[in-house]
């Protein structure tokens, strides 16, 4: 059996896993292939793929082209990226793997804090040598806005309160109950823009939610607002998103997710001083990595036993 890993940008699927435990052949991939050609080319002759998350796609037209692909692991407990139904046609299992909750939530607060503070600014002025050149936005006493209220949202919550902030949220099927239990005020979805200082995003990416912040939504927001996304990009528009801080309203954001990721060299928003970025981390983390790691080598060995688990199906 050969087994190929995928996007191991940190050169560290080896150490979390023990895929010697399998007796077959692992290759593991550092760098992302965007062009599909050269994704067929790479991944011919495997027999199983391990693809972290959504970062690599997969659709019938890919799968089709791997023969040789009998087994098609996803990292986390679904995946858009894969054309699931394609894949069964096919006779090519899909397995997922468990997940962690927490660390995006938590990556959600560095970047809050990090943009109200200007860390990134004052960090850097520091090493250049210099002093205090920013004063820093508060917490206490803010409305935080919440655009979905799952299992993310009601953690993000949990941290604004402690702060001393005014949770409110939204989403199609919120009732005033549940968001209650989580400390927060349902809203309409006009009051969740014009109102909350901080508006961060937790929400799955659907149909229903893509392109969901437009340029309507951010026009209704406060001019020193601050829209955090960890979620995934294409919820925001991107263009209008890149419009409106040009325009300084909102006048901040801290995004981890793209429309298209890695984010391109020369993208606009890598030049937006308002703009606050970082790689798509928000869940790369150890306790994340060893889950995900260690599922996988469970899925394949399920597989090799004949007896598959974690099976996805298609939507």
């Amino acid at each position: 059996m050969r087994i190929a890993v995928l996007d191991d940008y940190q050169r560290v699927a080896r150490d979390y896993a023990d895929w010697d435990s399998l007796g077959a052949e692992v290759e593991f991939f550092t760098r992302h292939i965007a062009d599909r050609d050269e994704l067929v080319r790479d991944l011919s002759g495997f027999d199983v793929v391990v693809a972290m998350r959504e970062r690599t796609a997969f659709p019938s037209a890919v799968l089709e082209r791997l023969p040789e692909l009998k087994l098609l692991v996803s990292t986390g407990r679904r995946n858009p990226a894969i054309d699931v139904a394609a894949a069964r046609r096919l006779g090519i299992v899909v397995s997922a793997t468990g997940s962690v909750p927490y660390p995006t939530a938590e990556h959600t607060w560095a970047l809050i804090l990090s943009a109200l503070r200007h860390i990134p600014t004052e960090v850097r002025a520091m090493r250049e040598g210099g002093w205090q050149s920013t004063v820093g936005g508060d917490l206490h006493g803010r409305t935080l806005g919440l655009l979905g209220l799952g299992r993310l949202g009601s953690r993000v919550a949990a941290v604004g309160r402690a702060f001393g902030m005014h949770p409110i949220a939204w989403s199609q099927n919120l009732t005033g109950e549940h968001a209650a239990e989580h400390g927060a005020t349902a809203v309409s979805r006009r009051e969740l823009f014009t109102d909350a200082d901080v508006l961060s995003i937790h929400l799955v990416l659907s149909d229903r939610t893509r392109g969901l912040v437009g340029e309507d939504e951010l026009a209704t927001m406060k001019q020193e607002s601050l829209l955090v996304n960890t979620s995934r990009g294409p919820i925001v528009d991107e263009q209008a998103l890149v419009a409106a801080l040009g325009h300084g309203r909102p006048g901040h954001a801290a995004l981890d997710v793209y429309d298209r990721e890695p984010l391109p060299a020369d993208h606009p928003l890598r030049a937006l001083p308002n703009a606050l970025l970082t790689p798509h981390i928000g869940y790369v983390t150890e306790d994340v990595y060893r889950t995900f790691y260690r599922d996988a080598v469970a899925d394949i060995a399920a597989y090799q036993e004949g007896a598959p688990i974690r099976s996805l199906t298609a939507e």
